[in-house]
């Protein structure tokens, strides 16, 4: 799914410039030059982030961040302003800017700097469907129907594990390495008891054992 960027920069010519690089980088992106054009979006649940600038025409990109906030308080915003203007940048990090950029700039810096922001607020969650189960690996949570399962952290690592290598016949010192880490000293037998109780929670689990060997999901 592309995310939506909103610029709200006056200076046409840095708009349609952040616009061009932005939808290179695969968003989408509305280009706004006034306040008012913009003050009109506020509440626009498509967009993801806006990029505010600070000196706008008859009123600034600060008036504008509250008018966001008042209408979607879960939306992040970044401050654009000039260099020399270190008050405005004071303020726009205690008002709660996610992050603040000074003009003259490199556009891939913006670009990296929107993508580091992203990829905080919006992280995929990644969800598995194994054997009946709802695998959420995001979140660590597991359901079956309604039902929540509880796993411990390591019952949780090695089912993601089993998870990632479906069909893939895995060793007990591989399962080791790759759940407790390579500076385990323990007993083998960790990997048996761990698998034992994930079983026991989880019965539809279809793992087969590989006797003299390890295990295998599916």
């Amino acid at each position: 799914m592309k995310r939506t960027i909103a610029i709200v920069e006056d200076e046409r010519d840095l708009n349609e410039l952040m616009k061009r690089y932005l939808e290179k980088e695969g968003y989408l992106v509305k280009s706004y030059y006034t306040y008012e054009s913009s003050l009109k979006h506020v509440g626009d649940t498509d967009i993801d982030l806006w990029l505010l600038d600070i000196m706008l025409d008859e009123k600034s990109g600060f008036d504008l961040f509250e008018a966001i906030k008042s209408q979607r308080d879960d939306v992040p915003m970044i401050f654009i302003s000039a260099r020399d203007k270190e008050f405005d940048r004071i303020i726009g990090l205690e008002k709660g800017s996610d992050d603040y950029i000074t003009k003259p700039f490199n556009m891939k810096e913006v670009v990296l700097r929107v993508n580091k922001i992203m990829q905080r607020f919006y992280r995929e969650e990644e969800r598995f469907i194994v054997d009946g189960y709802t695998i959420n690996e995001t979140q660590r949570t597991i359901s079956d129907g309604e039902k929540v399962i509880d796993l411990t952290t390591k019952e949780f690592d090695l089912l993601m594990l089993f998870v990632h290598k479906k069909g893939m016949a895995l060793s007990r010192e591989s399962i080791i390495t790759a759940v407790w880490g390579e500076g385990y000293y323990g007993s083998d037998r960790v990997v048996d008891d761990t698998l034992r109780r994930l079983r026991k929670k989880m019965p539809k689990l279809n793992i087969n054992t590989l006797h003299g060997y390890g295990y295998k999901l599916g």
